[in-house]
């Protein structure tokens, strides 16, 4: 089968690079001094009879992350970087993930080592059988197992480029077959570049049979767990290599087929028998340890050299008969693994040799990749850059486990520096990160289909949701947002049904809206744009304003939108109350954008330093908004006497903004459990008037804890159809409110969430 032939057919080179990728990582918990816990797998991820992305291992404390299938680099390390960072916020802030393969120091007791608690018996049952075998500190290692899958595309076109094979089966199986074969014979180079377990920690050895450390990697050596000798099967065709690892489990050298740990593991089915009305689907490779000093234990580099790598399998030929190809690999393989870190391997030459035919591939197929693997190619005649030599570098003037606490707190303080963020998500919109968050938390399988809309489909079973900007649902008719956006409307609408709203005009024209000067310049009254969200152009008079101050506040507001809206103020407090399937989840009073003087700052000096909060950024990506200092701001300060080089007195409070929405500047305070619960009925109400499930919608309140009697109590200036969420999840002051978790019971009542 020389697929060398058929890579270099110009029909197949555009189908190259077309693969998928999945990565399941497994961690050990440990306090945040580096000792293994004795606590149970964390029960804020609900339950791992069904969670598609947090699992347990083999013992209580060993957490196993698997990703989703994906087509890409980044977005594999974006799911495993979200996973990670809800794995490590999930469980007690005072445990970490420990970034070795190697465990840490391990009890003095075997007993003390928790198997996992799983609900299947038989699961539980089948980890006291490996225990009894192997023993429970073997089991204790953990690593990477990487997916792969030749995208199909490829796969097609190199079948149609070859005569050999009639069935696409049968051809998948040949190729896959022929890769786990050169994936045997030459993964001690992923060893020799990426093997990172050089030292045991106390008692992982219980007896004399043990490498001479430091080694490359203790995992892939023989010293790692590993099937016991007499397990032998061939990779020579898929039927050998299934009816030899019947006969294993048949002659009981193991006790079902999932008991074979081979490197590299075929599939496409739960058995190898499987395989055969299946095809092979996708290789598991499982002989890569934890990458120590990246935080999710994987980098991109890694990833792309080793898809290069799986093209290079295809690529080149095997050089002997099959079983003696794999075991000439696995000879080799252990011979690296257990050579010293620092010093320059014995199979230098033959790996200067694959890179140099790894080179002319990418060269004779026009890919990219060529400074990645020349850098790795380095590698081979300056070990020093290899991981394990790195570590035990560090080893030297530190020793490992304190290298490994000191990266493990490094990685521990990244994930909770912003817990706002998901991380490789950042870049969207905050509401939808915790949305995310709590749906991959509780099990619910997330794909993000848009990035940049916002736009997130959620699975659970055989029930699917999809989700725009974290609540925006099909529970909601098409015409609730619609009615919602434009303000006027919905103050028809709402009028009309009995609630008091404030009275004004619209205008569709700024030459229109400057005639009405005089019929409010004598009142406080507030202009706004018809249809826009987020305060954005809103300008407040409580006093009659200057004509040139009040055509300002018209050019803010049409530069927003075509229409605007002139209309009374209401005296009172504005909250907003967010409501989902009929129920007030929370109520925040929001301040407007202001600062505290101390006598000697600026204002401009004191909204800087005010910004300077972590929990103050941009373009909605953290808690609370930015102080700006625009022509509103500024305008706003003019009216007050000030300007930005104004130095208040100490302790005077200066407002840049009249309106008070976070996503100006503002300040969020939660003040739900002290509203009037007859403030909360009218909220309910008019959302319901609305026809929405999910709304947010502003209460101008003068007194929020007298109860409502009169028109004069409240009044309605405001509804939104996508009510911003992190402000309630993170309020300046007060209990946070888990919005994200409301929508997502409300979307899944099946779920005991």
């Amino acid at each position: 089968m020389n697929t060398k032939d058929m890579m270099i057919q110009e029909k197949v080179k555009p189908f190259l690079l077309q693969a998928r990728y999945g990565i399941e990582k497994e961690s050990q918990r440990v306090t945040l001094e580096g000792h293994l816990v004795r606590t149970d797998h964390p029960t804020s991820v609900g339950s791992r009879s069904f969670h598609p992305y947090i699992q347990t291992d083999f013992s209580e404390s060993q957490i196993e992350l698997i990703t989703p299938v994906t087509e890409s680099v980044d977005e594999v390390l974006a799911s495993l970087e979200a996973i990670h960072d809800v794995a490590q916020r999930s469980m007690p802030e005072d445990e970490m993930l420990w970034p070795f393969s190697m465990p840490p120091a391990l009890p003095e007791k075997e007993e003390d080592i928790q198997i996992a608690k799983l609900e299947n018996h038989a699961d539980v049952l089948y980890r006291r059988y490996l225990a009894r075998e192997y023993g429970k500190r073997k089991q204790m290692v953990s690593g990477i197992h990487f997916n792969f899958e030749y995208g199909l595309d490829l796969v097609e076109q190199l079948f149609l480029a070859q005569t050999e094979e009639v069935l696409m089966e049968n051809f998948k199986t040949r190729l896959y077959m022929k890769i786990a074969r050169n994936f045997l014979r030459y993964r001690w180079l992923i060893t020799y570049l990426f093997g990172a377990s050089p030292l045991s920690e106390a008692r992982y050895f219980d007896g004399a049979d043990r490498p001479k450390e430091p080694v490359r990697s203790i995992r892939t050596s023989r010293y790692g767990y590993v099937n016991k000798p007499d397990v032998k099967v061939s990779y020579e065709t898929l039927a050998r290599y299934s009816e030899e690892l019947a006969e294993n489990v048949a002659q009981g050298r193991l006790s079902e087929e999932k008991e074979f740990y081979a490197p590299i593991r075929m599939r496409g089915g739960k058995k190898v028998a499987d395989l055969f009305h299946t095809g092979i689907r996708y290789v598991e490779l499982r002989n890569i340890d934890l990458n120590p000093f990246e935080r999710v234990g994987i980098s991109s580099d890694e990833i792309e050299f080793l898809h290069l790598f799986m093209l290079y399998l295809l690529w080149t030929d095997e050089k002997l008969p099959a079983d003696e190809w794999v075991a000439e690999g696995n000879r080799i393989s252990d011979a690296v693994s257990l050579e010293h870190p620092a010093k320059t391997t014995a199979y230098v030459a033959e790996g200067h040799a694959i890179f140099a035919e790894m080179l002319q591939m990418i060269d004779e197929l026009s890919l990219e990749g060529g400074d990645l693997l020349q850098k790795y190619q380095s590698w081979l005649d300056h070990p020093a850059e290899t991981f394990a030599a790195r570590i035990l570098a560090l080893d030297e003037t530190k020793g490992q486990a304190a290298v490994a606490t000191e990266l493990g707190l490094q990685f521990y303080n990244q994930a909770w520096a912003h817990p706002y963020q998901l991380a490789g998500f950042q870049e969207m919109e905050l509401s939808t990160q915790s949305l995310l968050f709590d749906a991959i938390q509780k099990g619910i399988e997330t794909e993000v289909l848009d990035r940049q809309d916002q736009f997130v489909k959620l699975q659970h079973k055989n029930h699917q949701e999809l989700v725009k900007n974290g609540n925006m649902t099909s529970k909601d008719t098409y015409i609730a947002p619609l009615l919602m956006e434009n303000k006027t409307v919905t103050k028809i609408v709402l009028e009309r049904a009995g609630f008091h709203v404030p009275h004004g005009e619209t205008f569709a024209s700024i030459a229109e809206a400057k005639k009405a000067y005089p019929r409010f310049a004598q009142k406080a009254f507030v202009i706004k744009p018809k249809s826009t969200n987020y305060g954005l152009g809103i300008t407040i008079f409580k006093n009659e304003p200057a004509i040139n101050d009040f055509n300002a506040g018209l050019a803010l507001a049409f530069a927003e939108d075509d229409e605007v809206i002139i209309e009374e103020f209401l005296e009172g407090t504005e909250y907003r109350f967010f409501v989902i399937d009929h129920q007030v989840k929370a109520v925040l009073l929001r301040t407007p954008a202001n600062v505290i003087g101390d006598g000697k700052q600026t204002i401009k000096e004191l909204v800087s330093a005010k910004n300077a909060d972590p929990l103050r950024g941009t373009n909605h990506r953290a808690p609370l908004e930015k102080i700006q200092l625009g022509d509103l701001e500024q305008l706003m300060l003019k009216e007050q006497g000030f300007r930005i080089d104004s130095i208040p007195d100490k302790d005077q409070q200066v407002f840049l903004r009249e309106n008070s929405n976070v996503s100006t500047g503002g300040d969020s305070i939660d003040v739900t459990d002290e509203m009037d619960e007859s403030y909360k009925q009218i909220a309910v109400d008019a959302v319901e008037v609305l026809g929405a499930r999910i709304s947010g919608i502003d209460l101008i309140i003068p007194d929020k804890e007298k109860p409502y009697e009169t028109a004069k109590d409240y009044g309605i200036i405001e509804a939104n159809f996508n009510p911003m969420m992190h402000m309630h999840i993170y309020p300046y002051i007060g209990q946070s409110r888990r919005l994200t978790i409301d929508v997502l019971r409300f979307l899944y009542p099946e779920m005991a969430i």
